[in-house]
């Protein structure tokens, strides 16, 4: 991968504005010349730490019970704004099970995803112990079929946070919206230049 190939990938995953006018100039060239090589590269980049499933039963025993327990959660969404149903559960290292679904405000700003309620809860009442992994599904309201839907950035950056936190990986499972199931084995991978803050109070 040359120098601009790479380039463009980071504009592509940072955010173009970041970058001085040469560079965004390169790389929209880049995109408007060859659009599907651009979306390649960055696939390469995500895939990394990442294994695919084309069935829910080709996953392993422990994963597909944390699945059936996010889709259970998803009936604990209040999403009358959305009409989108979140469910999340969590499994700790104890075996311990912590579920939650996305919760929405007509002030919409303050609503929270299903992994977020999840995460906050099991930080509240599990105080010491370690998150070894987590599912989330998802579907539209009245509907049973599950839709694609990955974690969105903010969750996986408090994802990165606890994993951070406990020093030890926190593997994810979500619905991918080509239809097949993905297997993180940490949030580092879903979020491979997440924000730290290097010396962290408490």
């Amino acid at each position: 991968m040359n120098f601009l190939a790479f380039l463009c990938v980071l504009v592509g995953l940072c955010g173009f504005k970041t970058f001085p006018s040469k560079q965004r100039n390169s790389y929209f060239a880049l995109s408007n010349y060859s659009p599907n090589f651009l979306i390649l590269l960055k696939k390469i980049c995500y895939m990394k730490g990442m294994t695919f499933f084309n069935n829910l039963e080709d996953l392993d025993a422990e994963s597909k019970y944390l699945v059936h327990k996010a889709k259970d959660a998803t009936q604990l969404s209040y999403s009358p704004y959305s009409k989108f149903e979140v469910g999340a559960a969590i499994l700790l290292d104890d075996d311990t099970l912590v579920v939650g679904a996305n919760q929405e405000n007509a002030s919409y700003p303050l609503c929270m995803c299903g992994e977020r309620v999840a995460l906050y809860t099991f930080s509240s009442q599990y105080p010491g112990k370690k998150i070894k992994k987590i599912a989330v599904v998802a579907h539209k309201k009245h509907h049973k079929e599950l839709v694609g839907a990955t974690a969105c950035g903010a969750c996986r950056q408090v994802m990165a946070e606890y994993e951070n936190r406990q020093k030890s990986p926190i593997e994810i499972i979500m619905f991918g919206e080509d239809g097949r199931w993905i297997k993180c084995e940490s949030a580092e991978s879903l979020l491979p230049f997440s924000f730290k803050t290097p010396n962290p109070i408490g």
